[in-house]
């Protein structure tokens, strides 16, 4: 077991530190989940950012906010936030999303409520609850005399993809020594060290539109086509192990006597290696390139893409620093890899080590069910802490 580094402060010290700021937590969790703020409810992703914000500040951080500036046709989306605080040490990247995948008015109709040690409601795992967790560690850091060099960001759009905050984050991977990424862990406890990665594929046929019943044969048929390929796509799931295909969303044509000059797919691509998901892509690729109803032409784009999280060397040893402090907390600590993508896929393509699901214990993700294990916060945040405080073990 790796000993602690010299000046770090005990983890008796540090759950201590923690344990006193629950109450302050709990209270803020409620804040937050009670607050509309899916990605396209900009006002609601704000009313976090001006929380996060106010924290940071209060912690000593240099905070840095920064607009969402869209192009002609783009949602506007909420704003970044991103707080250095200097200090001692390997230079650390914590990073938390705002946004929830949730319209307005659920928090209204499903607000923040207690059960027990079961806190509900939108966004309490995915991920408000990891959010705070982070504040909390590098509070209770800073309260126990840890001067740990962090850069926090809280970015707006993670659940699209962060189409507007990930060119920030691959900058400031650059800059930094290892990333530490907040989402929360799995329902079972697990940390992760390994995600797939995803690409959001948008393809649309172009055919000719003519009557279907009097002059079908000069129509061109953009649905039919779409069909083909969707079948055409679902081979390639298990052509290499670990990739998944799947077209989630089919629209196309006018009216029923019509052949249909359109039809638009959306299709989810994943891969747990760069080399299979680059194969798999190019896969699609050549699939689009060929529609298979003559006279009908397809265009595809990237709506969103995140590349494979691989576990490297050096995030296993992350993960096994990660386990040693749990042993020493007193529980037993795994890390997993998972299907899903987030912000820890961007900071690990560029080649930073990355460790993901550092948050509580939480579970039912982007559903009415969602939940956090609210006896799970202090041990969670204080072995989160105390990772920050010795990762130069790892490194």
């Amino acid at each position: 077991m790796p000993s602690p580094q010299p000046g770090s402060p005990s983890l008796s010290t540090l759950r201590e530190a923690v344990a006193r700021r629950f109450d302050r937590y709990l209270a803020e969790l409620e804040e937050l989940v009670n607050i509309d703020c899916g990605s396209y409810t900009p006002e609601g992703v704000n009313a976090v950012a001006t929380h996060v914000e106010a924290e940071l500040s209060r912690l000593g951080a240099d905070v840095q906010r920064i607009a969402h500036e869209p192009a002609d046709g783009e949602a506007q989306l909420g704003d970044l936030v991103v707080g250095r605080l200097g200090g001692t040490g390997p230079r650390l990247l914590l990073i938390g999303h705002m946004d929830t995948v949730f319209g307005l008015g659920t928090a209204a109709e499903r607000p923040f409520r207690r059960n027990g040690d079961r806190a509900t409601g939108p966004g309490t795992s995915d991920m408000k609850g990891g959010l705070l967790a982070g504040l909390h560690a590098i509070g209770a850091l800073r309260d126990t005399g840890g001067t740990p060099a962090i850069t926090f960001v809280a970015n707006p759009d993670e659940e699209i993809g962060s189409p507007s905050s990930g060119h920030h984050i691959r900058a400031l991977a650059a800059e930094h020594d290892a990333a530490l990424v907040l989402e929360c862990a799995r329902a079972n406890g697990d940390i992760v060290s390994a995600r797939k990665g995803v690409a959001d594929l948008v393809i649309e046929f172009h055919g000719r539109a003519a009557h279907a019943g009097v002059e079908p044969e000069k129509g061109r048929n953009a649905i039919l086509a779409a069909a083909r390929a969707v079948e055409q796509l679902h081979a390639l799931n298990g052509k290499w192990e670990g990739v998944t295909v799947n077209a989630g969303v089919i629209a196309g044509g006018t009216r029923p006597n019509v052949i249909a000059a359109e039809c638009r797919l959306e299709v989810d691509l994943r891969g747990a290696t760069a080399q299979t998901f680059d194969q798999a892509r190019s896969a699609v690729t050549a699939i689009v390139a060929s529609p298979a109803v003559r006279g009908v032409i397809a265009d595809l784009r990237e709506a969103a893409m995140h590349r494979p999280m691989e576990a490297s060397q050096a995030t296993k040893r992350l993960a096994r620093l990660a386990e040693s402090i749990a042993a020493e907390l007193g529980f037993e600590l795994h890390d997993a890899a998972t299907g899903g993508a987030s912000d820890a896929n961007t900071t690990s393509a560029a080649g930073l080590p990355t460790l993901d699901g550092l948050g509580p214990v939480g579970g039912d993700d982007h559903s009415e069910d969602e939940w956090l294990d609210l006896s799970s916060v202090v041990p969670r945040t204080t072995l989160l802490a105390a990772l920050i405080s010795r990762i130069a073990l790892a490194l």
